[in-house]
């Protein structure tokens, strides 16, 4: 093994937990994205020199081929939840896959770990679930004896899931709430990041894995929680598909008619029918039980990272232990 990574991706919000791993394995990493320039930060991981932002764009077989270009390990975390622009559910989680994957082959790779969805199958009406089984289709096609992970929602500092509904309830005392019976099981980024770690060093971690955490909630008792977390009560409203399904639309009507100046990050169509099925582990498939990972509490980690939403932020805790001395702040 030459100990020398590409990460595509590797900046973002699992890619950075999965880089800090290699890094501390050894590993010489170069972190392939499209903005080096932003990437900077993931420097800080590893010694001067051990980790690099690498110019990259998986829509050029040129561009991945240099980024793979004497990597013995490749780990393809690219993904996008929303299309925008140039950045289509197709070309990112198929075509850029397929790239990936038969360069990987090609260059003789010798670990392939590819980050799809739980959930990803290629009869679904979701175009992102869709486009996810396909990818999987292409990598395995290019290169079987890789190792794919579907996890469910991942959660943990830089979540887009818990953090977006949170800004939300800091600003709105009411809630609307699609999907809100859909189960899930969130999985946390750093238990995502041991399993990669794993199929990295191990020759036995290969085929498909479904990584969910230890329980089972619906959309509603997540959000529930994630108010008692940051210390706010909101009317929660359950939406019926009657009214979701016109207000995506119109919110992607928005967008692109605003040529993406004026992104949906609020509620996709292709989101509305995502939350129709539940986002858990199907038995299928091994799971974190059998890389014995022991999944992380959702409660062990969710104040760590919310406390900011709360009324009065980390001071939140001394306002209560004080008996709510001054209480003037809004719950």
């Amino acid at each position: 093994m030459t100990n020398v990574a590409t990460i595509f991706g590797g900046s973002g919000f699992l890619g950075r937990y999965i880089t800090q791993r290699l890094a501390a394995r050894g590993f010489r990493i170069r972190v392939a994205v499209r903005r080096p320039n932003e990437a900077g930060f993931v420097r800080v991981y590893g010694p001067p020199g051990q980790i690099e932002p690498y110019l990259a764009n998986v829509r050029y077989d040129n561009s991945v081929q240099e980024a793979i270009q004497g990597s013995d390990t490749v780990i393809n975390c690219v993904g996008i939840l929303n299309q925008v622009g140039k950045q289509k559910f197709n070309h990112i989680h198929v075509d850029a896959a397929e790239r990936i994957a038969r360069f990987a082959s090609e260059l003789g790779v010798s670990n392939l770990v590819h980050i799809s969805s739980l959930g990803s199958t290629p009869e679904s009406e979701s175009v992102y679930a869709r486009t996810k089984a396909l990818g999987e289709e292409a990598i395995l096609r290019n290169y079987p004896d890789c190792t794919i992970f579907r996890p469910s929602v991942i959660f943990g500092n830089e979540d887009e899931f818990f953090n977006k509904f949170a800004a939300m309830a800091r600003l709105s005392p009411v809630l609307p709430l699609p999907g809100a019976n859909t189960r899930f099981q969130p999985v946390y980024v750093d238990d995502v990041a041991k399993a990669v770690e794993q199929a990295v060093f191990s020759k036995d971690i290969r085929g498909i894995y479904e990584l969910g955490g230890n329980e089972i909630l619906t959309l509603k008792e997540l959000i529930d929680l994630m108010l008692e977390v940051i210390r706010r009560k909101r009317l929660v409203i359950p939406l019926p598909p009657e009214i979701c399904s016109p207000l995506g639309w119109a919110l992607d009507m928005v967008q692109i008619f605003s040529g993406g100046l004026v992104k949906n990050n609020l509620l996709t169509r292709d989101q509305l029918i995502q939350l129709g099925s539940d986002n858990v582990v199907s038995g299928d498939f091994p799971t974190l039980q059998d890389l014995k990972i022991s999944p992380t509490l959702l409660e062990s980690v969710l104040e760590d990272y919310l406390y900011s939403y709360r009324p009065a932020g980390q001071f939140t805790s001394i306002h209560e232990s004080s008996g709510g001395l001054g209480k003037n702040q809004d719950f």
